[in-house]
């Protein structure tokens, strides 16, 4: 009798660690989990101890998520601002005595090796919707511009290093605020307007445009190489077409229901490159074939729409904003990681969320967790 009072004791006191957790959101989660285990022991058969590595990344991950969940919405505004400082801070740091590796300079020294621009994923839209919630039932086409401007700042900084995925992330992390905050119609079509018809010149004239020692403004070397072979991997299979080539074999040889678990021979055969990193879609698509995928596509499609809803029910601006950004990350991730195996968009170093190998890119996914699970339980606490 007195170890059951005991134990109701202790849960009482451990309960309101866990009141205000959003139950979909949590399942979803942990079944995209289980399916990235289910993956990595396959296609990390060789890779020494990455499956045991998975693991315990997911569960700092898990930690993190924890963590930042207690704290609420108010406290995570007043860190957004030297948040972003600090982030930007660190870019600047890097851009002048970074580690370079392999042509890029993106990680900096301070007593261990960090990569500050993954700050910037959860820095920048806390610092885009505390700005917007200062402005709130005020706003003007000059509180648009500066948003831009903070926007702009670490993006050039990232593209600088250079480093096209983390910079993907964070623009569509900052955009995303900027539009939710109301930015009207009309400076949303020019740009992409221009974009549309940019892709439809380099598509119409891509054998003029890479063709050998034709060099495009703006772009690195190695960023038009990745677009020319998105649009032509033929052009050097062995090479630069390499990885997408293998990446489609992979996913068509699936078929509508997959070889079967462990029974992928163009990963187990080591044709897939990085296929436990940025291309474990491809090995997952080979083994549980269509509706593997479809089941897949399906649980991403239901954590953004928990998000979204989430979103929609917080309580303050601030809140609202951060949560649809952070939620458009997770699709931002998953969509760019299935676009680029699949060879409808560049190869790009964006991870598949909760299935890629990746210890920064996963604690970066836990606290988003945190902080759509601190708005859940504060819209919760609202209501109550």
């Amino acid at each position: 009798m007195v170890q059951k009072f005991g134990k109701i004791h202790l849960w009482q006191r451990i309960a309101p660690w866990f009141h205000g957790f959003d139950g979909p959101l949590a399942l979803a989660v942990f079944i995209l989990a289980c399916a990235g285990m289910l993956t990595m022991y396959s296609s990390g058969f060789d890779h020494g101890t990455r499956f045991a590595d998975h693991g315990r990344n997911m569960l700092i991950a898990g930690f993190v998520m924890f963590m930042v969940a207690q704290v609420p919405p108010q406290r995570l505004m007043s860190v957004a601002v030297p948040l972003y400082v600090v982030g930007v801070s660190l870019l600047i740091a890097v851009a002048i005595f970074g580690i370079t590796k392999k042509g890029a300079r993106r990680w900096l020294n301070v007593g261990i090796i960090i990569q500050p621009s993954e700050i910037l994923k959860i820095a920048m839209p806390l610092m885009l919707a505390w700005w917007f919630q200062k402005r709130e039932g005020q706003l003007r086409p000059l509180d648009f511009a500066v948003a831009g401007l903070l926007l702009a700042l670490p993006i050039g900084l990232i593209v600088r290093q250079p480093d096209l995925g983390t910079a993907i992330l964070v623009l569509s992390a900052g955009v995303s605020v900027i539009f939710f905050a109301g930015l009207p119609w009309k400076w949303i079509l020019p740009p992409v307007l221009v974009g549309v018809v940019g892709m439809a010149f380099v598509v119409g004239f891509e054998p003029q445009l890479c063709a050998d020692g034709v060099r495009w403004p703006v772009l690195h070397d190695y960023q038009q190489q990745r677009i020319c072979t998105l649009l032509d991997p033929s052009r050097d299979p062995l090479g630069k077409g390499f990885h997408i080539i293998q990446g489609m074999i992979a996913i068509g040889s699936g078929g509508l229901w997959g070889k079967g678990f462990m029974q992928g021979t163009q990963t187990h055969l080591e044709f897939i490159p990085e296929r436990t990193t940025d291309f474990i879609f491809a090995s997952f698509s080979e083994e549980f074939g269509l509706l593997g995928n479809l089941l897949l596509i399906a649980g991403f499609i239901f954590l953004v729409l928990r998000g979204m809803a989430i979103a929609l029910e917080a309580p303050t601006l601030f809140s609202r904003l951060l949560a649809g950004s952070v939620t458009l990350i997770f699709f931002t991730y998953a969509f760019v990681n299935m676009g680029m195996v699949s060879g409808i968009l560049p190869v790009v170093g964006v991870p598949l969320p909760f299935i890629s190998y990746g210890g920064t890119a996963m604690v970066t996914l836990g606290m988003g967790l945190g902080i759509l699970m601190s708005i859940a339980k504060a819209k919760r606490l609202v209501q109550s």
